[in-house]
């Protein structure tokens, strides 16, 4: 029996353990996206206890604890921070087959030095261990960063952000790694919001362009972009129900937004013709500006009203959406390339059933512009766990170049979860182990050595174009 969570955690032969150990273990981080709060890095900020730093905003922890029965009082509610780590140990104790557990253990193991199990029987203990060394200096958010050598950090940013923080980062001499913004201007597209009119009128305000029209959103959004590019962005991020093509006219996408901003009733068909014209509009600025396009879709968002109603979105209670036409994605990038306008482009769908329809479309579309110009993202969301991301992996070596792949993000509000990075290298190294394992690749270092690290951190070096960054 192997001994619980040890260094060789996960690596099941000896070629996976030297790929890990030899070439993945030790380089760097490039954590291209997350949801990480700037201005916590900026103030560098001090957690008191385990439980802001752990349970805060983090709706997967939140998500196991109701399937364990928990009063929501132990999770979003008023109870005190002990009391509510104490309910996550006693669940997580119970854990047995969910990422959770191996995230858990990992930070508690890389940051807090503690390699036994947490449960209910050890939580007096854990909570006394990592409230001791969150009150170090040295567990400030800037120094976690270090220890987890990260290099760059793409934060999520809506149009009209001031960046304050960001630049803020920048100027400070002190700190040396590079936090940037990514352009995420779903509130721009989402027309069929109820307050999609008081966002505008504040997009409007911040670029100095009085929105009454498309025409007048497009220059809008194409100052925010300037905006955004002088503050280092070259990254962009969309959230979609799924990748849609229903072209229309000028005159109709006219119609349409004119519509909307006098808060008339829009059909759903009218709202999948703007937001065709929306993302076709921003993909074109963005192969302009060399940014990458991102497109995570397959989510059916905020299912449970009641709890939607008093918590608000992104507090547990999304779900995969099983539909996701692969013909209109399809369609949507061959509009894109036959006008020249296609960004080098990372699509994520929810829903691991879309693996090889994704595996066939990027292949379509791949060009000298860039090595896997068109990418399959990582096992995204309710995916990021060991099957999914062996699933992900696998179809996309089948069907693609897996040794392209851009690799891991966190897709994290929390500054302890770099060490998906290490659960993520570790599932690959175990992979492509079995795979030399079983004959079916040759025991060749220099080949695999490189693939393990492009994978980890060059790929992503090269196609985000992050030239002040160095591939090792």
């Amino acid at each position: 029996m192997k001994a619980f969570m040890d260094k060789d955690f996960l690596l099941q032969s000896d070629v996976a353990k030297k790929l890990f150990h030899d070439y993945a273990e030790n380089m760097p981080i490039l954590d291209y996206h997350c949801h990480i709060n700037p201005r916590e890095i900026a103030e560098d900020r001090q957690f008191e206890n385990i439980t802001q730093v752990w349970l805060g905003g983090d709706h997967y922890k939140w998500r196991f604890m109701r399937s364990c029965g928990v009063d929501e009082k132990y999770i979003t509610g008023d109870a005190s921070d002990k009391e509510k780590f104490f309910k996550w140990a006693e669940c997580l104790g119970k854990a047995i087959g969910n990422p959770l557990y191996h995230w858990s253990h990992l930070e508690l193991q890389r940051y807090f030095d503690y390699h036994g199990a947490l449960s209910a029987k050890t939580a007096d203990e854990v909570w006394e261990l990592c409230n001791k060394k969150l009150a170090d200096p040295s567990m400030s958010v800037r120094n976690i960063i270090k220890k987890s050598g990260v290099e760059l950090i793409c934060t999520t940013d809506d149009p009209i952000d001031s960046l304050e923080w960001h630049r803020k980062i920048k100027e400070d001499k002190s700190f040396d790694v590079t936090v940037l913004p990514a352009w995420r201007p779903d509130k721009a597209m989402n027309l069929e919001k109820v307050d999609y009119v008081d966002y505008i009128q504040k997009l409007s305000s911040v670029s100095g362009v009085e929105i009454k029209s498309f025409k007048d959103l497009k220059a809008a959004l194409v100052n925010r972009m300037d905006f955004f590019s002088e503050n280092g962005c070259n990254v962009s991020d969309h959230a979609l129900e799924y990748v849609m093509f229903e072209p229309a006219t000028e005159e109709e996408i006219e119609a349409i937004y004119k519509k909307a901003l006098s808060k008339q009733p829009i059909s759903r068909h009218e709202e999948m013709q703007f937001k065709t014209a929306f993302m076709t509009f921003v993909s074109g600025e963005y192969t302009k500006r060399g940014w990458v396009l991102q497109l995570h879709y397959g989510c059916k968002r905020d299912n449970n009203k009641k709890m939607f109603d008093r918590l608000g979105p992104d507090t547990g209670y999304d779900c995969i959406n099983n539909y996701a036409p692969s013909a209109q994605t399809a369609d949507f990038l061959n509009n894109l390339i036959a006008n020249d306008s296609l960004p080098r482009t990372i699509l994520y769908s929810l829903n691991p059933n879309d693996n090889q329809a994704i595996g066939t479309i990027l292949g379509c579309f791949q060009n000298s512009d860039a090595v896997a110009k068109i990418q399959q993202g990582s096992a995204w969301w309710f995916n990021d766990h060991k099957v999914g991301m062996q699933d992900q992996m696998t179809s996309l070596a089948n069907l693609g170049n897996l040794s392209g792949f851009v690799g891991m993000l966190t897709d994290s509000r929390s500054f302890l979860s770099y060490t998906r990075h290490e659960y993520f290298r570790r599932i690959l190294c175990n992979l492509l182990g079995g795979w030399v394992d079983n004959g079916e690749f040759p025991e060749d270092y220099d080949i695999l050595g490189t693939i393990v690290k492009d994978i980890s951190f060059n790929n992503a070096v090269r196609y985000f174009n992050f030239d002040m960054l160095k591939v090792r």
